[in-house]
């Protein structure tokens, strides 16, 4: 293993994260610091059994792009993100 190659790998560390829903529930996630937003919505959609592109992630009030990763966002073991559900219809 070269160098470049050893300082990469240390660089990738696993933090857990928590998804905080509107109702207040929280779903914990261990997930690398590469992982993109992506594979949370969708995960976090999966246990919620609904449809991924009705979730929006907010991290201190800022939209979060599921291309992001928690390096980009700065997202440290044990931080929340605010997850929002679409909802349609719901009048009369």
């Amino acid at each position: 293993m070269t160098n470049d190659v050893k300082e990469e790998n240390a660089k990738v560390e696993q933090i857990t994260i928590r998804v905080k829903g509107g109702d207040g529930a929280e779903i914990e996630f261990k997930i690398k610091n590469t992982t993109t937003m992506g594979k949370v919505q969708a995960a976090y959609a999966q246990k919620l059994g609904i449809n991924k592109d009705t979730v929006r992630f907010k991290f201190d009030g800022a939209a979060v792009t599921m291309t992001q990763t928690p390096a980009d966002l700065g997202l440290e073991d044990g931080d929340s993100i605010d997850a929002f559900v679409q909802q349609i219809g719901g009048c009369c």
